[in-house]
């Protein structure tokens, strides 16, 4: 399992660290580091569910985290440290996508935030990615559409002129009651949770978690004003008929994965509070 891993995240990490050193970036690929504000660190240490054994001589590095114990079955994560903080945090998770859950999944945004993000904008986030479309272009998309976003972290990142245009005012305060899986940024924001409840998400549905950001991510981007194909990422002409349902599709897709790593979420958070008593 740990090899395994290994040889899954590492290159992701290796090709980020190496954009860094030479000064470049990667408009897609570098936010589930950057936005995110990941440890390399915390994605790339394995760790087993709670309630795994480890047995053997490389299973004494683990004695070196005081999360684990050690006893003469084995080495094992130790789920009666937990501290307070972490078990708080780890149930307005839960009482997060329980939510989400249970809401109908929305699939009629056709990944407008991000041409939100821009919308009569003269310094743009990605400075760096040209657009494909002029500003005039892209103002007319916006006015022959509805914006519907229902993620609060992503309509922040919306223009002081795109907001009003919003169907909804997301809050931070109303996450509970506005996330849904039909938000590419919500099925991202899986892989936040993960590593901010690390090490008591397993590492196996980390990176389950990750690589569906990551495929999320490319959908979003692919969908945007910005022109990516020098990235190998063709564009979703949202502004066609065709392309909104080729969106739509695609995002129906993502949220189905989403709603199956949450059930995986949800039963490993239960283990682990269950076996802290609480």
């Amino acid at each position: 399992m740990e090899r395994e891993h290994n040889r899954q995240i590492e290159p992701w990490i290796t090709a980020f660290q190496t954009r860094k050193m030479t000064g470049q970036s990667h408009p897609v690929h570098d936010f589930l580091f950057d936005y995110y504000q990941c440890k390399r660190r915390i994605i790339r240490e394995w760790h087993p569910p709670v309630e795994f054994v480890l047995e053997g001589e490389n299973t004494f590095r683990f004695i070196k985290t005081h999360l684990y114990t050690q006893e003469e079955r084995g080495v094992f994560l130790d789920i009666t440290k937990i501290s307070l903080e972490e078990v708080s945090r780890m149930k307005w998770i839960i009482s997060l996508l329980k939510n989400a859950l249970q809401r109908r999944s929305q699939h009629n945004c056709f990944g407008l935030h991000e041409w939100a993000m821009v919308y009569k904008e003269e310094r743009i986030r990605h400075q760096n990615t040209p657009l494909r479309l002029n500003q005039e272009e892209i103002e007319n998309l916006i006015y022959s559409q509805t914006v519907r976003c229902t993620h609060y972290d992503a309509f922040r990142f919306f223009t002081k002129e795109a907001r009003p245009l919003n169907t909804l005012q997301p809050t931070r305060d109303q996450r509970l009651n506005d996330e849904q899986f039909g938000c590419i940024h919500f099925n991202m924001d899986l892989f936040k949770w993960c590593y901010k409840l690390s090490p008591w998400i397993s590492s196996e549905l980390l990176l389950k978690c990750f690589l569906l950001a990551v495929e999320a991510r490319e959908l979003d981007m692919r969908a945007s004003p910005y022109d990516l194909q020098s990235f190998g990422l063709p564009p979703i002409y949202i502004e066609t008929p065709q392309g909104r349902t080729d969106y739509q599709d695609l995002q129906k897709r993502i949220g189905d994965k989403g709603r199956e790593l949450t059930h995986l979420f949800l039963d490993e958070c239960c283990k682990v509070l269950a076996g802290a008593g609480h």
